[in-house]
């Protein structure tokens, strides 16, 4: 049967009934790529996996959790929707309140959102209204709008979008037969790897793995209140995904991370750029800044020589993962939703008179 998205593939695991009216863009089931030259870069045996979440309907991972809240807003009576954001819930919530026929409400931290995103929020008929503040503003004002008015909040504070985002977990056993020994992802919100988690406990429970993967999670150095363990009154970073200073899923994260024996580090901007490029270059794949963090963590523990300040990079040289490791690293996010970093960052074209030599001469091969 053709795929029908996350809740038609997994509705044991979910929180709908038969009465649920349910609004789906056929989201989930985005590969799960085996990376050569990242395996080779992690050791001679590793298997590192990308989990390509930018190949879901509006280019991000949002959508998976996106389907069930919505579904269970039009099953409570909802007629408005309402989330802070800084682009790619805004995206996925425009675009699912419009299937669902909801009018949709978000707020942005005015001049901190990519053109990209913001576009795909304006296309699908959303109100958009600029905050003078960052994320954690716009979150806390969405949150007292809808203690007193009749909308409801679609950001991962819905624990339904937490169950819809776990779902990318069953995916990756499905696809593997086990769970890897390290799942590394990329923290803002804090709701991913949480979602993550949640679903590794599910389906280790239900029978359908053995083991649970160590969770292991990065934030931008500019960006970071969980690894410092304090709110970032100002945070800043390329990676637009995840400037978040105060993030909704704190405690659950940490609780992730307790549990798997995980733990959470940080990457510089300059880190996460030269992953972005490297990733785009080696493996084919094109992700938005925030969803390189994962893999420039993964190149920060497993480069030839251990970053001095990765606690987990002693570990991965000191060979106490097990023989043939295999590691999935999520890639939340599509290229092009960020494309005005990709427009300041990296080369511009060559320009050549039209003619077959100048051409061929820029080839190098007159």
């Amino acid at each position: 049967m053709s795929w029908r998205g996350v809740i038609a593939a997994y509705r044991a695991f979910l929180p709908v009934g038969a009465k649920t009216p349910i609004v789906t863009l056929h989201e989930g089931n985005t590969p799960l790529l085996f990376a050569p030259r990242l395996s080779k870069r992690v050791a001679p045996d590793a298997k590192v996996y990308l989990k390509c979440e930018g190949l879901n309907p509006t280019g991000s991972f949002k959508d998976r959790g996106m389907t069930v809240a919505i579904s269970k807003a039009v099953e409570r009576g909802a007629k408005a929707v309402i989330c802070a954001s800084t682009g790619n819930t805004s995206a996925s919530a425009a675009a699912y309140a419009a299937r669902a026929g909801l009018a949709c409400f978000v707020l942005l931290p005015k001049g901190k959102i990519a053109s990209g995103k913001l576009a795909q929020a304006l296309m699908s008929g959303a109100q958009t209204i600029a905050v003078k503040g960052n994320f954690d503003v716009a979150l806390d004002l969405v949150r007292r709008i809808a203690e007193e008015h009749p909308v409801a909040v679609v950001n991962s504070v819905n624990p339904d979008r937490i169950e819809g985002q776990k779902t990318a977990a069953f995916e990756i056993v499905d696809a593997l037969g086990e769970a890897p020994h390290y799942h590394f992802i990329p923290v803002g919100n804090a709701g991913n790897i949480t979602a993550y988690w949640k679903g590794y406990r599910e389906y280790r429970q239900a029978g359908k793995c053995r083991r649970l993967p160590r969770m292991i999670g990065f934030q931008a150095a500019g960006a970071a209140p969980i690894f410092h363990d304090e709110p970032v009154a100002r945070p800043e970073t390329v990676a637009t995904a995840i400037r978040i200073g105060n993030p909704a899923s704190w405690q659950a994260a940490k609780v992730a991370l307790t549990q798997s024996n995980g733990l959470v580090d940080v990457v510089t901007d300059e880190e996460i750029l030269e992953a972005q490029l490297w990733l785009a270059v080696n493996e084919g794949v094109f992700v938005e800044p925030a969803s390189a963090a994962s893999v420039a963590g993964l190149l920060k523990c497993a480069g030839r020589r251990p970053h001095p300040e990765c606690p987990l990079a002693a570990e991965l040289h000191a060979s106490l993962i097990p023989a043939a490791p295999t590691i999935v690293c999520t890639v939340t996010g599509h290229g092009l939703k960020d494309p005005d970093i990709v427009a300041r960052h990296a080369m511009n074209a060559v320009t050549v008179r039209a003619t077959k030599e100048s051409v061929l001469k820029a080839m190098g091969l007159a």
